[in-house]
């Protein structure tokens, strides 16, 4: 069963906030209380509104990188907010990098998406994209872990075109009822040679 979840750029009332992302803290008012579920576990919703969060956070970033905005901060704290480096362990494979194909730490993980420590990182945010689309193949819930595996679709800001990749996400819930990626895989999809 698949879950079809289109995330548009820019969700009603969103620019008034991107334009004044370096004066107020856009995640803690605006993302959070879509990742933040103190009452008990992990729900599919929970992990529905994780991906929504996170595909606005990658358009936010392009964004504020052609509005020559401080992008690399909101990264920052859009990778604070959505990833669990501060919690333990995160395992991230992106799917274009070279050099350093895991991205460990919180700094290796902002370099792939926005340049930085490793010359192969292109700044995968900065490309930019208008909109980010998830299709979940499926989605595990066990209380406070949760798993989902499907294909995401980026649309290019400049050309309309979209790209398809594999992803696999693990989220967990912190002890402030926080859900936060500690894992996530992303590939192209395999195409036979033959």
């Amino acid at each position: 069963m698949s879950s079809h979840q289109n995330v548009k750029f820019p969700p009603q009332g969103f620019m008034a906030i991107l334009d004044s992302v370096l004066n107020t803290n856009f995640f803690n008012k605006n993302v959070s209380k879509v990742v933040k579920n103190k009452s008990g576990g992990i729900s599919r919703e929970d992990v529905i509104n994780a991906q929504k969060a996170w595909g606005y956070g990658i358009v936010a970033i392009g964004k504020a990188y052609m509005n020559g905005e401080d992008y690399r901060a909101l990264a920052a704290e859009i990778i604070d907010m959505l990833y669990g480096y501060d919690e333990g362990t995160v395992l991230f494979k992106p799917r274009k990098a070279v050099e350093e194909e895991f991205r460990l730490t919180k700094e290796e993980a902002i370099s792939y998406f926005v340049q930085g420590i490793f010359c192969d990182d292109r700044g995968f945010a900065l490309q930019p994209w208008s909109k980010v689309r998830f299709e979940n193949a499926g989605i595990i819930v066990n209380y406070h872990y949760a798993l989902a595996v499907g294909d995401y679709y980026f649309t290019d800001a400049h050309t309309g075109q979209e790209i398809k990749a594999d992803f696999t996400f693990g989220y967990k819930k912190n002890e402030s009822g926080q859900l936060l990626i500690d894992l996530h895989h992303s590939s192209f999809p395999y195409h036979s040679d033959s």
